[in-house]
Formats: structure tokens, C-alpha cells, sequence
């Protein structure tokens, strides 16, 4: 089946609290798992919050890495989507968790852009 990209999206669950405060180590962690599965970096802007929780995405050529951290829960909602069939996203998506030292994660991968959608076209009333 043709699609137009992958789309893994990840719980983190029972992740290092700390890690998941430190805004500074979550980019690096970011930009090196976009790197590792093959991806052209474009852009990156991350955010603190006070007084815990990081968000942030690191905008690549085939679309975007994302994080939403919830320390206080030792959670992280991640999602990479890919476009295009020559990066994984599951190899980002597995090197995050790794990172974030995460003792439990679901995922799951969406197919993206799967074929043409049907447009019905309304009149104006």
C-alpha cells in the first residue's frame, strides 16, 4: 500500500523524571534521534515551563519530531512523522524512549496520505 509517510505515535511511561525536566539534554536527545534515523534538520524550538515540563519539535525535511514531557507523571507524549519511504520514524521513536530511560512505552504507527481523498464541493447558500 502507497502512502504519502509514517506517522509513530509513542506513551512514555516510567521515564527518568529528571531527563524529562531538562529542556537542554530533551533537544540534544531530539536532534540526534532525527539524525540517527536519517533525517535533514530544518528548525528546533523547545520550551520550559515552570515549574516542570518540556515541549518542543525539531522540524525535519520529511516533516517533525515532537515532545510533550510531564515529569510530575514520569511521562512524555512523543510523536515522529516521516514522509516518503526512506527514513523510519521508528528508529527516532525507539532511540527517545531509550533516552528517556522509559520502562514501559506503547506505540503506534499511522499511515499517512494513504490515497486520494474524495472532495465534495458545497455551493455557497
Amino acid at each position: 500500500m502507497d502512502t504519502m509517510g509514517r506517522h509513530v505515535i509513542a506513551e512514555l511511561w516510567e521515564c527518568n523524571i529528571d531527563k524529562l525536566n531538562d529542556m537542554g539534554l530533551i533537544e540534544k536527545i531530539f536532534v540526534n534521534a532525527a539524525l540517527k534515523a536519517g533525517a535533514e534538520i530544518r528548525e528546533v524550538a523547545f520550551h520550559k515551563f515552570a515549574p516542570y515540563g518540556v515541549s518542543g519539535v525539531v522540524i525535519i525535511s520529511e516533516s517533525h519530531l515532537t515532545i510533550h514531557s510531564f515529569p510530575e507523571h514520569g511521562y512524555a507524549s512523543i510523536d515522529v512523522y516521516t514522509c516518503g519511504d526512506v527514513i523510519d520514524p521508528n528508529v527516532a521513536a525507539e532511540y527517545i524512549a531509550e533516552s528517556l530511560e522509559s520502562n514501559r512505552s506503547e506505540k503506534v504507527e499511522v499511515p499517512r496520505g494513504m490515497g486520494p481523498v474524495e472532495v465534495s464541493q458545497f455551493k455557497a447558500l
